[in-house]
């Protein structure tokens, strides 16, 4: 019977997953496939934002699977596995600092944008992005090196918070986390903020202004859903504490779609559905039988 839920629950988790990560890919490859989409800053960040929520929906979905499967890994591998997790992790809320700020520079200083926001520029910022998680990864790694690993007992659940280090790595974690989440909050509400400010002048563009405050509130959703996410293992370890097998494979499941695969789904859906020059080209290459004109 356990094993008929298990597969039960795995099934459930990993249609959705494939489903998103089906949509997510055909969302990338309609990001390359116009030089409209390659040569625009907004959408340039666009791409970095979904293919690290696409790489990190794969990667959990890997790892929920091996949980619920009760595999259990060497340390080297759960730790390549905590690594690239951390890596793709860092990178949706860091990419979110920099998209309300190209909106705000839009919006307040139109004439300046396109000197200010070129792509190179972004293209540097996008590295720069990648270096700073890289950089936390490599602080992680130099953490993995000084614990005994001859103390580590052997967990089910390959994970962050299954790979015990301390309480030096765990306060550095959440420090981490607070200083991303806190800077990336700022951004979006100073942008937020000064595009309502900027809207009541009468040189703005008024349909410029409205859609970049739609667009920052959604900024805001996608940072909160990303916040939600770094609750999940914590949650999943002590519940698998206090609860039977069977009601934790329940509770496993829901928090996995709740906080994993629907905030790494929010992008495609609310970019790739919005915005009026993604959308046509997402629904040719979705359903591969209308085809649009889009002017590169």
């Amino acid at each position: 019977l356990l094993n008929s839920i298990t597969l039960i629950f795995s099934i459930i988790s990993t249609v959705p997953s494939c489903v998103f990560l089906f949509i997510n890919g055909i969302m990338l490859f309609t990001l390359r496939s116009k030089p409209v989409f390659r040569e625009t800053c907004r959408f340039i960040l666009l791409y970095n934002l979904l293919l690290a929520d696409t790489v990190q929906l794969a990667q959990s979905q890997v790892q929920f699977l091996l949980s619920v499967c009760r595999v259990k890994l060497v340390y080297s591998l759960c730790i390549i596995l905590s690594m690239l997790a951390n890596l793709t992790t860092g990178i949706s809320p860091l990419t979110l600092v920099l998209m309300p700020l190209e909106r705000y520079v839009a919006v307040c200083y139109p004439l300046r944008h396109a000197s200010v926001i070129t792509v190179r520029n972004t293209v540097a910022a996008v590295i720069a992005v990648w270096a700073v998680s890289s950089l936390n990864n490599l602080t992680r790694v130099l953490m993995f090196l000084k614990f005994p690993f001859e103390k580590m007992e052997v967990y089910d659940l390959c994970s962050n918070i299954a790979l015990v280090l301390g309480v030096l790595t765990a306060e550095y974690d959440r420090a981490y986390t607070c200083v991303v989440f806190v800077s990336a909050g700022v951004a979006v509400t100073s942008s937020y903020v000064g595009v309502i400010v900027a809207a009541r002048s009468a040189s703005t563009d008024k349909a410029l202004a409205r859609k970049a405050r739609h667009t920052l509130l959604l900024h805001l959703v996608q940072l909160g859903l990303s916040l939600s996410s770094t609750i999940n293992n914590p949650l999943v370890v002590a519940l698998s504490k206090v609860l039977t097998r069977m009601a934790f494979l329940w509770i496993q499941n829901i928090f996995y779609v709740t906080f994993i695969i629907f905030p790494r789904c929010m992008t495609s859906l609310i970019y790739g559905l919005r915005d009026q020059t993604i959308r046509p080209v997402l629904l040719y290459h979705l359903s591969c039988r209308v085809k649009v004109r889009i002017s590169p």
